[in-house]
């Protein structure tokens, strides 16, 4: 079949790389001049090894935990399947690179929509912001604000902080090895200046900046022709904001039942349904849990990073 999918991000290219590998003709259409994801923090569950094994040249460091500093209480989460740290830019480039070796073409410069001819199926993997979703007319997304920043302080410590925030994100701190990353996730109003606050409240010189919009909003079409997977169809993990591996889970699923569009929505909706739901409820909770009754939470749990459930 002669394939089209929207975005080169890492979803975009897994797909296209998969694909191509069944002997179908893919091209993937980029509005960038450049492949690489800068605003993440580029922390993946140890899956990321298996979806794509070349990825572990990229580790720079291992994490097995997470401290979470509400204003009376500390919870240590350990973490059933360690994460690691790498590049999400080096990472989107192997991908990349991998995708290209497999026979996929990818355009740059070529911001593309449904509306597309020639094509028998059309994947839209164009991120938050996506065309491809506003011209389904799908529901519209909610969006949360990624800051992220970066101190030449080196650190091989095993476990993340983070530093919950009254309106339901957090602030973070990433050992990364040969650099130290702190960041925020939270409303688009209001991440900025409580991020400069912690940084000059702690004394931090940051060095690097990046930012992003993090989708909210989990919703697939009703179409047997076009579809989404990844960002562009609010993949997103309702405690974390993490998409990567969440998305390339649903990326297998659409090769497992590619070119049946129908059968993917089915399975996606299964899957993230639920968990999208009842994790959502679940970290509501334990912000509320935190701020009010932080007795009733336990000092120490041990959790799968990327489901939960």
């Amino acid at each position: 079949m002669k394939v089209a999918i929207i975005g080169a991000g890492i979803c975009g290219l897994y797909l296209a790389k998969n694909l191509a590998e069944k002997n179908h003709t893919v091209s993937v259409f980029e509005k960038r001049n450049k492949i690489g994801k800068v605003a993440c923090s580029g922390l993946f569950s140890s899956r990321i090894l298996e979806l794509i094994p070349e990825s572990k040249e990229l580790i720079t460091n291992q994490i097995n935990s997470a401290f979470i500093y509400f204003p009376k209480k500390t919870v240590r989460i350990d973490f059933s399947k360690p994460f690691f740290t790498m590049s999400h830019y080096d990472l989107d480039n192997l991908m990349y690179e991998l995708a290209l070796r497999s026979g996929a073409n990818v355009y740059f410069n070529e911001e593309k929509g449904i509306d597309i001819k020639g094509f028998d199926r059309i994947i839209g993997t164009d991120g938050a912001n996506s065309r491809v979703r506003k011209e389904l007319n799908l529901p519209t997304i909610k969006y949360k604000s990624g800051i992220q920043v970066f101190t030449s302080e080196k650190s091989d410590s095993q476990f993340v902080e983070t530093w919950p925030t009254k309106e339901g994100g957090f602030i973070w701190k990433i050992p990364r090895g040969e650099e130290t990353e702190y960041g925020i996730i939270g409303s688009v109003r209001s991440s900025a200046s409580l991020l400069n606050k912690f940084l000059s409240d702690h004394k931090i010189a940051s060095e690097k900046l990046s930012s992003a919009m993090i989708p909210f909003g989990f919703s697939l079409p009703n179409s047997s022709h076009i579809t989404l997977c990844g960002d562009s169809a609010g993949m997103i993990k309702p405690w974390s904001g993490g998409g990567v591996v969440w998305g390339l889970k649903a990326a297998n699923i659409l090769i497992k039942h590619f070119p049946n569009f129908n059968r993917y929505h089915g399975e996606a909706n299964l899957f993230y349904g639920p968990r999208i739901f009842v994790t959502g409820i679940a970290t509501k909770l334990v912000y509320f849990f935190g701020y009010h009754i932080p007795w009733l939470l336990p000092k120490t749990v041990r959790v799968e990073g990327d489901y939960l459930m």
